[in-house]
């Protein structure tokens, strides 16, 4: 009896009315989004343009889901061109199917076609998203835990992922290797962002290190899975690929360290300037805000000085005022006297 295991969804799509939201294609968006907004902080860091990242993943993302579809629909044809299967079905992503090798390797045309046409070194902006890749796929596995598919053997561990019956599957509980392979992307992230920051890769250096990385988990992890998949020599053919993959990712290390050591000082041709004038830009206001300040300041302590002068003058005004009143009331007051005792005598 299995005690805790972890439970799969009992369906991958929500109707929203009309409009059916599919878990598997939400993971995939959400993974884009992150990649692009970590390679941007990244890119940005490195010297480049806000933005740049974005303008190109529009050219690269495209291209990689085309790209992974194709790799899936090559490598698994029996699932759409055998007796008995529909070959439309081929064209249905939402229902799952994407290799990472093909989408990283047409999703690489995509962004030559993007760099080549803003003018920027695509092994410089290659490194600048290789973490947000990681965790873009790291985000993606999950949509296997929607679909129910790419788990591995039967296992009764606490952390067992539930299947339930359906086609191409039978009911148990099985290594999550969707989770595996999540957790060891945002391993393999965290690995390229420290030895970048350590070691100052360029040159493609940081993306061949997640490539490499890569390659090393999704062997073993690969190797655990047990949904139907081509053989050669007793090994799974992903097997293969990621042995492949490996070494030529260790191999370009070890020779672009070589022939380019160090990292690109430019990555974008402007962006420099533009952050120069920016900033000369916001001296100028700064330097306007603070003359208007003062300025402002030197008219109110002149109204506060001719107001002063004001109230002055007026206390000088009055206390004169009443001595010239108080004179001519002693000029009238002999006259009186002087015509009283006229009177008096007459």
């Amino acid at each position: 009896m299995d005690l805790a295991f972890i439970p799969s969804p009992s369906t991958g799509v929500i109707d929203l009315g009309p409009i059916p939201l599919r878990g598997y294609a939400f993971c995939i968006i959400i993974g884009v989004f992150v990649a692009v907004w970590f390679g941007n902080k990244r890119w940005v860091a490195r010297g480049g343009r806000s933005g740049t990242v974005a303008d190109i993943a529009v050219w690269a993302v495209p291209f990689g889901l085309v790209g992974g579809r194709l790799y899936h629909v090559i490598t698994d044809y029996q699932l759409y061109f055998s007796d008995g299967q529909n070959w439309v079905d081929a064209f249905k992503i939402w229902q799952g199917g994407l290799g990472i090798w093909g989408a990283i390797a047409l999703g690489a045309v995509g962004a030559w076609i993007g760099c080549r046409r803003r003018g920027i070194p695509l092994p410089a902006w290659a490194d600048a998203l290789a973490p947000g890749i990681a965790l873009a796929q790291a985000c993606g596995r999950w949509g296997n835990w929607f679909n129910q598919e790419l788990y591995g053997k039967p296992t009764d561990l606490p952390w067992a992922l539930k299947i339930s019956e359906g086609p191409n599957r039978v009911a148990g509980t099985y290594h999550p290797t969707f989770l595996y392979e999540s957790l060891w992307c945002i391993g393999v992230a965290l690995l390229v962002i420290w030895a970048d920051r350590r070691f100052k890769l360029g040159h493609g250096r940081a993306f061949a290190l997640y490539v490499a990385a890569y390659c090393a988990g999704r062997g073993w992890i690969e190797y655990m899975r047990v949904d139907e998949a081509h053989h050669i020599l007793g090994l799974r053919l992903n097997v293969w690929t990621a042995l492949i993959v490996f070494v030529l990712a260790v191999v370009y290390i070890v020779i672009s360290a070589k022939v380019r050591p160090g990292r690109e000082e430019v990555v974008e041709p402007g962006a420099a300037e533009d952050a120069a004038d920016a900033e000369d830009t916001a001296d100028a206001e700064d330097t306007a805000d603070a003359a208007d300040a003062e300025d402002t300041a030197d008219a109110a302590d002149a109204e506060g000085v001719e107001a002063a002068e004001e109230t002055k003058g007026d206390a000088d005004k009055g206390p004169k005022a009443d001595g010239d009143a108080e004179r001519a009331d002693d000029a009238r007051t002999p006259e009186k006297d002087g015509a009283a005792e006229a009177a008096k005598n007459g």
